[in-house]
C-alpha cells in the first residue's frame, strides 16, 4: 500500500488507485463510506479524527477512484478492502462502515475479524430479514426523488443535497457515486443472500448505530441485524435519518468515542 499525506491523498492498494482522506493519528480507525463518498469538510470527520488516525478511501468507481474495467461486484469491493486492511501496519484496526459501506464491513467482519479490535456499523445494508414479497431496503433508483429525499433525512430541508446550489464538479461525483453504486448492488438489491449465516462469525465488539427516522433501512431492520451478531450492541440516534453522522455529528462521535474506550 501506498498512502500520501495532507488532502487529496491516493491509497494504491494490489494495483488498484483509490482516492482517500485521512485526519488525525493514534489507533487506526478504517471508515467505509456509503451511497456518497466522505466530503473532506463534514464535520463528523474532525470529531472523529480526535479519536485515531481515520482513513477514509473512496472505492472503485467512486468519487475520484478509477474502477478498473473487471472490476464490478461486491466480491471484488470486499477483498480490496480486506487487502487494505492486511497492508495497515497496526495488528488491531477499528473498521467503520456507513450505508453500503456497512454491509461491505459486516462482510470484511466476517472473512476477517482477527485483524479488528472493533466493529461500527451505521445504519447498514447487506441483509435480507423480511419475506420474499415484503422489501427491507428503499429502491433508491426507482422511487421519486421526494420519496427517497423524505425517508433518508430526519430534517431534509437542512440535510438533503441542494442540487441547484452543488458545483458542476459535485454533481459530476454525485452521478459517478450512483453509477458505481447502480453497478455493485443492483441485484439482488443491496444485499447478500448468504450473509445473515455468517454474521455469528463476527467475534469483535459491535456497535451497531440506527438513525431513528431511518425511512431506507429502518430501525426493526437494524434490531433484526444486531440479533444475527453475537454480544452486539444496538443504539438509536434521535432526530436522524439514515445519515446520523451528518444530521447529529456530535451525538453521533459521543456514542462512537465511549464505545471506543469500552
Amino acid at each position: 500500500m501506498a498512502l500520501g499525506n495532507g488532502n487529496g491523498e491516493r491509497l494504491t492498494v494490489r494495483g488498484i488507485e483509490l482516492e482517500a482522506v485521512r485526519r488525525g493519528a493514534g489507533r487506526p480507525i478504517l471508515l467505509l463510506h456509503g451511497f456518497q463518498t466522505v466530503n473532506p469538510t463534514t464535520p463528523f470527520l474532525e470529531l472523529l479524527a480526535h479519536h485515531g488516525e481515520v482513513v477514509a478511501p473512496s472505492g472503485p468507481g467512486f468519487g475520484h477512484s478509477p474502477r478498473p474495467k473487471d472490476f464490478d461486484t461486491v466480491y471484488d469491493l470486499v477483498h480490496l478492502y480486506l487487502e487494505l486492511l492486511d497492508t495497515l501496519p497496526d495488528d488491531k484496526v477499528t473498521l467503520l462502515g456507513f450505508s453500503f459501506g456497512g454491509w461491505l464491513a459486516a462482510e470484511v467482519a466476517v472473512a476477517c475479524s482477527h485483524r479488528l479490535d472493533k466493529l461500527v456499523l451505521v445504519d447498514p445494508l447487506g441483509i435480507k430479514v423480511s419475506d420474499r414479497e415484503t422489501p427491507d431496503i428503499l429502491d433508491i433508483f426507482n422511487k421519486s426523488p421526494d420519496e427517497v429525499r423524505r425517508k433518508s433525512w430526519h430534517d431534509p430541508d437542512r440535510f438533503a443535497p441542494d442540487f441547484n446550489q452543488m458545483s458542476d464538479e459535485a454533481l459530476v461525483t454525485y452521478a459517478r457515486n450512483r453509477e458505481a453504486l447502480c453497478l455493485y448492488a443492483w441485484h439482488p438489491y443491496m444485499y447478500n443472500p448468504q450473509l445473515p449465516r455468517w454474521l455469528g462469525r463476527i467475534k469483535v465488539p459491535t456497535l451497531l448505530l440506527w438513525g431513528e427516522s431511518d425511512g431506507v433501512v429502518t430501525p426493526d431492520y437494524g434490531r433484526a441485524y444486531s440479533r444475527l451478531i453475537p454480544g452486539s450492541q444496538f443504539e438509536l440516534i434521535d432526530c436522524a435519518g439514515h445519515h446520523p453522522e451528518i444530521e447529529q455529528p456530535e451525538i453521533f462521535i459521543e456514542r462512537v468515542a465511549g464505545f471506543l474506550k469500552q
